[in-house]
């Protein structure tokens, strides 16, 4: 009787132990916004690191929260839909407004905003976004191809740990199973992404979460642009 309570110990003991495979699966069931657009009217230099940025924001409501097809709690600003604003493919600034000051770190930068849904799901149309830069002697090719980080980003509690939003944009470049993909390496589990859309990331451990991002030719190659590849930590808590 012993032997088989210890053999019972030992298999309650390996259960528990047992690693939860990470997966990716594709987000369906968010509205398009086919018509939405974002222009940009203006950047104005207030003062030394002080600007003032002016966007036109067409067929989609800023401040408003994102209807959904789907259950899943994801990650949400109570403050709505908004602008992802990304500056030398650093973590975004989420503006609520088509109009509000950024300071900038240094002269030469890279900015890329696009719309972004109320849980921080980008929009994905040609009209939905704009790239620029800052500074004279910024001598960037913006007409390469490039990848930025978008989510998951910060610090997640609770219900919003079980499904984490993965997303990503891509700039004057697509993705397919016979071109280009974006290789993401989460907790050292590799995907081969070769879709462009979100993605919920499932089976996550509690604590600091490494993540890194790469688009890479169809020969599985780094490809040689700026911002690639692209790592970031996060940090999932009971």
């Amino acid at each position: 009787m012993k032997k088989i309570y210890s053999l019972l110990l030992v298999v309650l003991i390996s259960s528990c132990n047992k690693k939860v495979p990470i997966t990716i699966t594709k987000v369906e069931g968010s509205p398009e916004y086919e018509n939405a657009k974002l222009s940009l009217d203006s950047i104005y230099q207030k003062d030394k690191n002080d600007f003032l940025f002016s966007f036109d924001v067409e067929n989609y409501n800023l401040g408003e929260q994102t209807e959904k097809n789907f259950d899943f709690q994801l990650a949400n600003s109570d403050k709505g839909q908004h602008i992802h604003l990304i500056i030398n493919n650093d973590p975004y600034y989420a503006k609520y407004t088509n109009n509000f000051s950024q300071s900038l770190a240094t002269d030469n930068n890279v900015i890329l905003a696009f719309l972004s849904r109320s849980y921080h799901e980008s929009v994905k149309n040609e009209n939905a976004y704009i790239i620029t830069q800052t500074g004279e002697s910024n001598s960037i090719d913006l007409s390469k191809e490039l990848l930025f980080y978008s989510r998951p980003k910060g610090t997640y509690q609770g219900e919003s740990t079980k499904k984490v939003l993965l997303d990503f944009y891509l700039v004057n470049t697509q993705i397919s199973p016979n071109g280009n993909k974006v290789r993401a390496t989460i907790e050292g589990t590799e995907f081969l992404i070769d879709e462009w859309a979100p993605y919920y990331i499932e089976g996550l451990p509690k604590g600091e979460i490494s993540i890194k991002l790469e688009l890479i030719d169809k020969y599985g190659e780094v490809i040689n642009t700026h911002f690639n590849p692209s790592e970031r930590k996060v940090i999932l808590k009971e």
